[in-house]
């Protein structure tokens, strides 16, 4: 009679069990929340196992961090174990293993037994317990600790799938964003550029990311005249290409309206204050070539010199103000004038070029970019392009680079037709 009860009891038990694990699974399924989910886990095992103690440590991962051992739920115990570290000593025990016999339990000596939970081969949680059934037989011990590892095991692995498809929805949606930041920067890009003996214009950008900040641009404004212009705005993705794509919009609307640099610049640093709110800024340079006169008036907007090349000489070209999108009005304003430019080459850049570093800390510098330069002065400029990327590779050994690279040239040739395109 004992016997038959005994297998009773055992029979009810394990359809309880059996209950338990579809409720678990129904509730998994029906998309519960994590916190949900632990309070499920909690009351089952309260319930069906008569479960005293418990506290239930689960191993999360830290992007770019170390991961740590968090304790999820904790009942039973007058020791609050949500306040607990975990001790280092546990983490290698593989199998169902009694704290007694643990080295140096310290508060967790309140606990009967220690169980891993793991998934291929990599544990995920240890569970701590006490109060499983023993008055039923020998193996009650056993089916409990079998139940509450399958239950940690479904609940758990059910948690991880849930963060990982979190993290695959937020890799899609920045991969999406970042496809459409790339889609709005190609369209600020100038498609043609003129290459012709008179006048020719290269460019060149190898952004970090699929998407960076700079920006490139040349304008014909009438047919003795053009504007070339180079700039990087700070942060990446959507917002900086959007904010580019302003400040495009805004420089070709205004450029025209008048060539005068003194008016350009105002207004622009006026449009980028009321579209980024003062949190993002544009270093820009901006030239105008007038081919009658020879002349090119520039601007620097806190941009990395460009280097003006004429008659043997390099010249950096510095002359300018602040920033756009730093200060409203600008404190100040100078405007660059070079006269008596018939013949020339202007190679503007973004700082990622000159500070592209090797293996030794050592930059390639404006040094050998002047020297570069001036040794090609009658080089076509694509081939010019090259030389630069190999330079470049030359020095850190093919590496990605740390930055977006940028640079645009403009050879002028005055005793060849010039035609601007308007």
């Amino acid at each position: 009679m004992e016997v038959n009860e005994a297998s009773q009891n055992q029979f009810e038990l394990k359809e309880l069990e059996l209950n338990s694990l579809l409720e678990v699974t129904q509730a998994i399924n029906n998309n519960l929340p994590e916190v949900s989910l632990y309070k499920i886990y909690n009351f089952t095992l309260r319930a069906n196992l008569n479960i005293k103690k418990l506290a239930l440590y689960v191993l999360q991962e830290q992007e770019g961090q170390p991961d740590r051992w968090e304790c999820k739920t904790n009942f039973g115990t007058q020791t609050d174990f949500n306040k607990v570290m975990l001790s280092e000593h546990f983490l290698p025990i593989q199998e169902i293993t009694y704290v007694q016999d643990l080295p140096e339990p310290g508060p967790f000596a309140a606990f009967d037994i220690l169980i891993p939970v793991s998934h291929k081969d990599r544990i995920l949680a240890l569970v701590f317990v006490s109060g499983l059934k023993k008055d039923i037989d020998a193996t009650s011990t056993q089916t409990g600790t079998t139940f509450i590892q399958a239950l940690s095991n479904i609940i758990i692995v059910a948690i991880e799938n849930k963060k990982l498809a979190r993290r695959q929805l937020a890799q899609e949606a920045i991969r999406k964003e970042m496809e459409i930041a790339q889609q709005v920067q190609q369209f600020l890009f100038p498609k043609d550029l003129p290459r012709q003996p008179g006048l020719s214009v290269e460019a060149s950008y190898v952004p970090h990311y699929s998407v960076g900040g700079d920006y490139y641009d040349f304008l014909p404004l009438t047919s003795n005249h053009f504007l070339v212009c180079i700039a990087d705005v700070s942060g990446k993705g959507i917002p900086a290409a959007l904010l580019m794509s302003n400040f495009q919009a805004a420089l070709r609307t205004i450029a025209r309206q008048t060539m005068n640099l003194k008016e350009i610049i105002p207004e622009l640093n006026y449009q980028v204050m009321q579209s980024a709110n003062g949190e993002n800024f544009i270093t820009f340079f901006i030239a105008i070539y007038d081919q009658e006169s020879h002349t090119l008036w520039y601007v620097n907007a806190g941009h990395i010199p460009p280097l003006l090349v004429l008659k043997g000489e390099v010249k950096q070209l510095d002359q300018g103000t602040v920033m756009l999108g730093s200060f409203q009005p600008l404190p100040f304003l100078n405007q660059g004038v070079v006269h008596g430019v018939d013949d020339f080459l202007l190679f503007a850049y973004t700082d990622g070029l000159t500070e592209t570093f090797n293996q030794q800390e050592e930059e390639f510098g404006i040094e050998r970019l002047e020297a570069l330069l001036a040794s090609q002065l009658d080089t076509e400029l694509p081939t010019l392009h090259q030389q630069v990327f190999d330079k470049l590779t030359e020095l850190n050994g093919g590496q990605a680079y740390d930055d977006d690279i940028t640079f645009l040239s403009v050879r002028v040739n005055t005793a060849k037709p010039i035609d601007t395109g308007r």
